[in-house]
């Protein structure tokens, strides 16, 4: 189970997303972080949204906190449609689920096919090891030195708060996180 730090953490970024009448998307199923972040959303008057695969709704592992649910076909497609419907990113500490898509939006980011950003959510230098082994990979040029598309390092959940709200989406836009 995830430590509880993180998911007040978890909690109070939920509660902030829709105190700011911002919309949360996320992948829509039980456990983990990201259900609480949904469910400080929920708890705040906020609309969620969730993003599943068939798969996860075949065996029962949907979450009953979004407002609306989005079903896809596989996760390649799943992370696709909450790519569709964010307007930025937000990667609080996860695991190989979280990677996948921090690399799949950065990845994205760097081929021009969105320029929307990531903030990396990085309490206690969570991905510090991360950032290591980015600036690593570009030190060896298998990251082009001229890149600009690249996470945004944020050391808590306010101060990823802070900087959403500089961003000014259009109404009714909606932030995704994982």
């Amino acid at each position: 189970h995830v430590a509880d730090k993180y998911k007040e953490m978890g909690y109070r970024l939920g509660q902030m997303i829709a105190q700011a009448g911002h919309n949360l998307v996320y992948g829509g199923a039980v456990g983990g972080l990201m259900t609480t972040v949904a469910e400080g959303a929920h708890d705040a008057g906020g609309n969620v949204t969730g993003v599943v695969t068939d798969h996860i709704a075949r065996h029962d592992r949907q979450s009953d906190v979004p407002d609306s649910i989005v079903t896809t076909a596989n996760l390649a497609e799943r992370k696709q449609v909450m790519t569709e419907l964010a307007d930025c990113f937000v990667a609080m500490p996860g695991g190989c689920g979280t990677l996948d898509e921090v690399f799949t939006i950065t990845a994205a980011g760097i081929m021009g096919e969105h320029r929307k950003p990531l903030y990396l959510v990085n309490p206690d230098g969570f991905y510090d090891w991360l950032l290591q082994e980015l600036a690593h990979m570009k030190s060896l040029r298998f990251i082009p030195a001229e890149e600009s598309y690249r996470p945004h390092v944020v050391g808590s959940v306010e101060e990823c708060m802070e900087a959403i709200a500089a961003l000014k989406p259009p109404k009714g836009k909606k932030a995704a996180t994982r």
